[in-house]
């Protein structure tokens, strides 16, 4: 069983980057903060931090504990929270992709969250294959992400465009040799797409550069680095979109659905009324998430 304060001053040294710090965020002494990291380390049977001096940083072993150890005290907090309050506050637990969360959607998120003084909103944003498994776990309560078509049950659900696009001021010409790709990491839905495309076109290809998140495939598509695949919301003025007599296959087609857990409360209902809403507007307007008009014109460029 790991110890929740272990873990908290573990999180501290390492977002301290040292012990003296650490100790004053958890207003704990250094030479505690040391032993209570040697503690955990005895627990695990493991080395958790590089020392070096004043300094700190984690091992490889530390930065696989690390995701566990935000995600343990983020779930402990949220409990005596619930605990806390009265029965009729709760948390409503959101999961959406990392391109909703970049437009609109917060402003919509925030206006909702205003109108519930008394209830917590606690926004999860990753790739859309992590997001359905946290709401199969029973992790969240709502989630809007992207899969393939038809593929289970919704509240409801929007066929998403997805377009290979390439720098405008350095193109990458695909029609020949080896495609050079700007994908997203393992799991990802639209790495998977465009690998399977390429694949059954028997197409060469190579990755050229991998980005955990959006606006790294996007800056990496503007300098030329690679081709990706992106969704009409994602397209910047800086990227020009391809076709097929670009040398590049089509990409099967996904879709945007919207799951929530079995037994969703009022107010969870209510929030996905509204992000049904939301991107129902959104898709009559042209663009599935809401991308501003100059970006679609540039994007259609």
């Amino acid at each position: 069983m790991l110890d929740i304060d272990l873990l908290r001053s573990f999180v501290s040294v390492v977002d301290a980057g040292g012990f003296t710090r650490a100790g004053e965020r958890v207003h704990r002494t250094q030479s505690t903060v040391s032993q209570q990291i040697r503690r955990l380390e005895g627990t695990l049977g493991r080395a958790l931090l590089h020392r070096d001096g004043k300094q700190a940083r984690p091992t490889e072993e530390g930065e696989r504990l690390l995701s566990y150890a935000r995600r343990i005290l983020a779930l402990a907090e949220e409990a005596c929270d619930v605990v806390a309050r009265p029965a009729a506050d709760g948390v409503v637990r959101l999961g959406i992709p990392e391109d909703f969360a970049a437009y609109r959607l917060p402003e919509l998120l925030s206006g909702f969250a205003r109108t519930r003084p008394g209830m917590r909103l606690d926004v999860r944003c990753g790739l859309s294959v992590r997001l359905a498994r946290d709401l199969e776990r029973g992790e969240l309560d709502l989630a809007l992400y992207k899969r393939d078509v038809g593929e289970g049950d919704a509240i409801a659900r929007w066929p998403e465009r997805l377009h290979w696009v390439t720098s405008k001021r350095h193109p990458i010409d695909a029609r020949g040799g080896s495609v050079p790709l700007a994908v997203f990491e393992q799991g990802c839905l639209y790495r998977e797409r465009i690998i399977h495309a390429l694949e059954a076109a028997d197409r060469a290809w190579h990755v050229a550069y991998t980005s955990p998140n959006l606006p790294g495939i996007q800056a990496a598509v503007s300098a030329g680095l690679g081709l990706s695949i992106l969704p009409d919301v994602a397209i910047l003025a800086g990227h020009r979109v391809l076709g097929r007599r670009d040398g590049l296959p089509p990409i099967p087609a996904t879709e945007l659905a919207l799951v929530a857990a079995p037994e969703a409360t009022p107010a969870t209902r209510r929030l996905a009324d509204l992000l049904a809403d939301f991107c129902n507007t959104a898709a009559k307007n042209g663009a599935e998430t809401g991308q501003p008009a100059r970006q679609r014109a540039d994007a259609k460029a």
